[in-house]
């Protein structure tokens, strides 16, 4: 079995060292090359032809949002972001995921020394993916007129993991203003979730906002799960809140999907509406089942279009997922489920 060749990319040598290291201590990677510059590594792209590119964010000549964007465009590839927990960092990453890049990870740090223990894995799973050029990906749809769309009180519960964050963007990009409260756990660092609710707001109709403890749920309004020790719960029985509540990870997973469907089938049953998206393990198939059995509708995104169709298959093979579709049909989707029927 031939090794996964990846190509290495950051301005410090340290870095690039200590990448190359955790990579190669896995005997199924191997590292074919490092570059300091996205021009340098745009030449060993060509010669090297890797199979997976770890990029950090912050390079000298060409910054790697930049430099990312050309990849894709020009030479599509699995790309594993490397980033700091600085805002600017952060915010950075939360872009290169929207343009494509598969995961990121988190630099060492004397708050979290151990960041890099999942790298491996993220490169594996990223060499799996089959990229393709960013108009043959995700299409953002036109959201209905908030004047014609008129919501049946329902909820949207939605659960992502890997490539999550192009998902996302293409769901809600199709909602109107006045969507149903919808609650989002996106598997995700902690202020890396506050960057992506940021930079949802400044695209979507609704308002994006991450997640508070007793934020009331209003129509027009998507809540993110804070990445961290808590996990997002809708609380309520006839008015309907923000709940963060502890216990650890479920699936390996805090905050997890899971720990929010269930919640939603108990305060809500056949009012929830859920849908699990592209991403790795089964974190969200037994939530999405307690739904579909309190009477609430499922759905999950299809195979050709996920980024990794592991939560959603474990779901479908639990016979939790009432009807699978394409993410470019799944925003529509959601309206339809939620509309009142005249």
């Amino acid at each position: 079995m031939s090794k996964i060749k990846v190509l290495v990319v950051d301005d410090s040598a340290t870095m690039r060292q200590l990448v190359a290291n955790v990579l190669e201590a896995d005997p199924e990677i191997e590292v074919v090359g490092s570059a300091k510059s996205a021009l340098q590594a745009r030449e060993l792209i060509k010669m090297l032809n890797p199979d997976v590119m770890t990029l950090d964010v912050e390079m000298p000549e060409m910054d790697g949002i930049s430099f990312l964007e050309k990849v894709m465009r020009l030479r599509p590839m699995p790309v594993v972001m490397v980033s700091s927990m600085t805002a600017r960092g952060t915010d950075t990453t939360i872009a290169a995921l929207a343009l494509g890049a598969v995961d990121c990870v988190v630099k060492p740090s004397v708050h979290n020394p151990n960041s890099f223990d999942e790298l491996p894995a993220k490169v594996k799973i990223a060499s799996n993916v089959k990229r393709r050029a960013p108009a043959a990906r995700t299409v953002e749809q036109k959201p209905p007129n908030a004047d014609v769309y008129k919501p049946d009180g329902k909820m949207i519960f939605m659960g992502s993991s890997t490539g999550g964050v192009e998902a996302l963007i293409s769901i809600l990009t199709a909602f109107p203003a006045n969507c149903p409260p919808t609650l989002v756990t996106q598997h995700m660092p902690p202020v890396f979730t506050r960057n992506l609710a940021v930079r949802l707001d400044k695209m979507c109709a609704p308002e994006v906002m991450e997640a508070t403890v007793g934020a009331a749920l209003r129509p027009g309004t998507v809540y993110i799960a804070p990445g961290g020790e808590l996990h997002l719960e809708v609380a309520g029985r006839s008015t309907f809140a923000c709940a963060l509540k502890t216990g650890g990870p479920v699936n390996g997973h805090c905050p997890s999907i899971d720990r929010l469907f269930s919640s939603a089938a108990r305060s809500l049953g056949p009012r929830a509406v859920g849908v699990l998206l592209t991403g790795m393990g089964r974190d969200g198939a037994q939530g999405l089942l307690d739904i579909r059995q309190a009477g609430g509708h499922t759905m999950a995104q299809d195979e050709a279009t996920s980024i990794v169709y592991g939560m959603p298959k474990a779901a479908v093979e639990l016979g939790a997922v009432e009807v699978q579709h394409p993410i470019t049909r799944i925003g529509q989707a959601l309206i339809e489920a939620t509309a009142v029927r005249i």
